[in-house]
């Protein structure tokens, strides 16, 4: 790359406000889920519990305890079959992030789980809770 192309990206990346060269605060979230749910087919307690937010560390102290909840209480996301994103809404510019994740069980049944992310003062998301609900169409935010 010459040294004029060079200056011009340059100059044109210093015009542009820094909050537009963010991630996207959706696509953060997704990235979580999608790591965490990589953990939990991996059996590793030590990273899905690391995507957890302190709400949720503080009523599952320790990372043994989360995962038997999360084996337990959410087979489907433990375990999908398959899922997929659905819809999505970001809330207070980004601070919480709602995010639908569509889930067919291992058992054939489908699901729809809705995850609330919060943004943390580091500016990274965490999984703050999961709803889920037994369905066979998205159901919306």
């Amino acid at each position: 790359m010459r040294l004029s192309q060079v200056l011009a990206v340059s100059a044109l990346l210093l015009a542009v406000p820094p909050a537009a060269l963010a991630e996207d605060p959706v696509v953060a979230g997704q990235s979580i889920i999608e790591r965490q749910i990589a953990a939990f087919l991996k059996n590793d307690a030590d990273a899905a519990y690391s995507y957890a937010s302190p709400t949720i560390k503080s009523i599952f102290p320790d990372k043994d305890r989360f995962f038997d909840m999360v084996r337990k209480s959410y087979t489907p996301v433990y375990r999908p079959g398959n899922y997929a994103f659905g819809r999505s809404k970001s809330i207070n510019g980004g601070e919480t992030v709602i995010q639908e994740l569509l889930i067919t069980g291992t058992e054939g049944k489908d699901y729809s789980a809705l995850y609330q992310l919060q943004r943390q003062p580091d500016g990274s998301y965490k999984i703050n809770g999961v709803q889920m609900l037994r369905t066979t169409q998205s159901t919306g935010i």
